[in-house]
This record gives C-alpha cells, structure tokens and sequence, in this order.
C-alpha cells in the first residue's frame, strides 16, 4: 500500500470538526474575525467545555475564571485559544485501534509541544506554532495503526525486536510516520512550513537542512526522551544535537543554561487526557 493509496482507498480517515477546519485556515490568513470564530467555536458544546477546562486549568495562570471562548481569546490570546481548540478537535477526532494506549500516545506528543513551545522564543520562532507542530509530529504513526493495522503489527514487532521506527516504516512500507503526517496536515490544509517540520523532524541530515522548525521539533523530541529516561540536566547537555541547534540559530548558551526549568512543562495538557480512554 503506497502512501497515496494509504489515503485514497480508506473510509476512516478522522473527520475534524468545521470550526477546527477554520482555525488551521487562520494559519495562513492574516485578517479574520477572532470574535466571529470564537463564537462559532461556541456552537459546539463538547469542544466548548474541553477547551474552558484546559483554559482553566493552572498551567495557564489566569486570574479569574474563563467562562466563555471569548474570554478566552481575550485572556489567552487568539493563538493560544486556537492552539487549545486544535488539542482538543484532533484528540477528539483521532479513533485508534484496540490494543493502541492513545492516552500513552497523546501524553508524548502534547510533552513534545510544550518542549518545543518552550524552546521556541530561543530560536525566534513562533512559540504556537511550534507547539501545534510538535502535537502533530507523529500523528503519522496514530494513521498507520488505524489505517494499515496488519502492516502496523509487523512494524511493532519488528521495533521491539531493536529496529528504529522510522527505518523499518521505510523498509516494510516505503514510506515513514513523518510521511504520513506530513501528507495528513497538508490535507488539513495546515501551513507548508507545519507540514514541511513534521516531515523532516527526523531527517537524517537535518543539520544541513534550512528547515528550522523540524530541527526544533528534534531538539524537543531529544529532549523528551531524555525526560522519560530519568536522565538529568547534566546528562542531557552530554549528548545534545548542537549541530542542529547551530542551525537553527538557537541562543544556545541561554537555551541551555534554562534547561533545567523546562522539567515539569510536559504536563501542561494532562487536562485534554482525561476525556481520553
């Protein structure tokens, strides 16, 4: 099954909600109504209610209590309403197949976001984008359970027998998660340079490659690994992708030297989660 066909001849691709259709467009606009879109985003009481309790919840330290998507675009900001309403339509939209931990699955890539959401000042990059690409980075994998199940077997197999994710994907199929989920955000219509960070993320001459956005997403990525690993500051600056981090332009000396406040900012989402089974 080649990658196009992966799409094409597939009845259970997600459906995404209208409004969360409108919010990736906003990506590429710069004129829109946010009052208008927050009151769409209003019509929908589900998505409504996930996103005031992620609103609400400390990591944003708001003063008061958001009662409303306007307030919330007020308080929060346009981008950061949009980012939340993002979370919580594709985490919604995203069935997986039994035996698949999607709470596992969305807790890594949400740690992932808020990493490269934290990094991203360093690099002068736009710290929401950032975010919604690292949510996204391996939405690719998600797609192949679902939508290859019997392929998606024999790759986790063959991954806990040693094998690297993205080379046995390559090898059984012809193409990688980051293929997929590049292909994925293009239909959605999320900018090229979104699709263009999940694609090339795990490159391996990302150094060489004027892709600062999938270099970020490498550096959170490495990161995270890190984290789960119990590793500690000091051990993750042993090891870490400086050639990428030159060529994204990262202020790394400053970058490094905050490494360690950046421990405890994965759980940010942990909100988002509970609706996940």
């Amino acid at each position: 099954m080649n990658l196009s066909s992966l799409f094409d001849h597939s009845q259970n691709l997600p459906n995404i909600p209208k409004v969360v259709q409108e919010l990736i467009q906003t990506f590429n606009q710069s004129d829109f109504d946010m009052d208008e879109i927050a009151k769409k985003i209003s019509l929908d009481p589900v998505l409504t209610a996930k996103v005031l309790r992620l609103a609400n919840c400390a990591h944003y330290g708001v003063s008061r209590t958001i009662s409303s998507t306007t307030d919330a675009s007020v308080l929060l900001g346009f981008s950061t309403l949009r980012t939340l309403v993002l979370a919580s339509g594709i985490t919604g939209a995203m069935q997986s197949p039994p035996g698949f931990n999607r709470k596992e699955f969305w807790r890594d890539n949400f740690a992932v976001a808020a990493i490269a959401k934290w990094m991203a000042p360093y690099c002068k990059i736009n710290p929401e984008t950032a975010f919604t690409c690292g949510m996204l980075h391996s939405i690719g994998e998600l797609l192949i359970q679902l939508l290859a199940p019997q392929e998606a077997k024999k790759i986790h197999a063959a991954v806990e027998a040693g094998g690297k994710l993205a080379s046995v994907e390559k090898s059984m199929l012809g193409y990688t998660y980051a293929d997929v989920g590049a292909e994925l955000a293009k239909r959605w219509k999320f900018p090229d340079e979104i699709a263009d960070g999940i694609l090339y993320h795990c490159h391996e001459d990302l150094a060489n490659l004027e892709q600062p956005l999938a270099g970020l997403l490498h550096l959170a990525l490495y990161i995270h690994t890190c984290h789960k690993m119990g590793l500690s500051a000091e051990e993750i600056l042993k090891d870490f992708p400086l050639d990428i981090a030159k060529a994204i332009e990262m202020d790394t000396d400053k970058a490094l030297s905050d490494l360690e406040n950046v421990d405890g900012i994965e759980s940010g989402m942990d909100t988002l989660l509970e609706d996940i089974a």
